[in-house]
Formats: C-alpha cells, sequence, structure tokens
C-alpha cells in the first residue's frame, strides 16, 4: 500500500503564486507515475499535469506555461508550481502514484484563487 499526502494549498490572489507539495511512501518512489487532478463540486476530476517515472511530463491545455511539475525522487516527493493562478484555478486538487497497476491518490488540498 501507498500513501499519498498532499500539502501546500491555501488562498492566492489572482496572479499570485502557490506551490503543491506530494509525499509517496513506499522504496520504489523512482518507478511510480506521478499525476496532479482537481475536481471543483459537480464536476469530473481532470488532469492538472502528470510525470511518469520516465518520459515526457504532460500538461492540461488550461495549465500549460504556468503549472510545472517537478519531483525529487531523494524525498520521495513531487511537486506542483502554480503560476499565475486565476479564479477558474480554484478546486480540491489530488495527487495520486501509479506503480504496478494500482492506482493510488491522496485526500487532497484545497486552493482557492479569489481576491
Amino acid at each position: 500500500q501507498v500513501q499519498v499526502v498532499e500539502s501546500g494549498g491555501g488562498l492566492a490572489q489572482p496572479g499570485g503564486s502557490l506551490r503543491l507539495s506530494c509525499a509517496a511512501s513506499g522504496s520504489f518512489f523512482r518507478a511510480y507515475a506521478m499525476g496532479w487532478y482537481r475536481q471543483v463540486p459537480g464536476k469530473q476530476r481532470e488532469l492538472v499535469a502528470v510525470m511518469p517515472s520516465g518520459g515526457t511530463t504532460n500538461y492540461a491545455d488550461s495549465v500549460k506555461g504556468r503549472f510545472t511539475i517537478t519531483r525529487d525522487n531523494t524525498k520521495n516527493t513531487v511537486y506542483l508550481q502554480m503560476n499565475s493562478l486565476k479564479p477558474e484555478d480554484t478546486a480540491v486538487y489530488y495527487c495520486n502514484a501509479k506503480y504496478v497497476g494500482n492506482i493510488y491518490w491522496g485526500q487532497g488540498t484545497q486552493v482557492t484563487v479569489s481576491s
């Protein structure tokens, strides 16, 4: 079982920045595909950014050029740097880890963009 824990959410002003962190347990973090998703009430959860264990990262069109996903394998952590935030980025942000056919989700962290 892989434990996934997000942190770093909060309130930001339009145009501001936040950095989310996601820590995943286990000895094989390097092999995990990590992803960030978000969800607003009444809508389906949507992909924000994904980073395979090796290969090219992928971003939703709505966040390209503003958000950056990175990972630190020495800390078992993936980050989502969010710049130029917009009110429509308001959502609960979830992190997941994919490994040997299993998907593990965190509990989510709220991001609110408002003046």
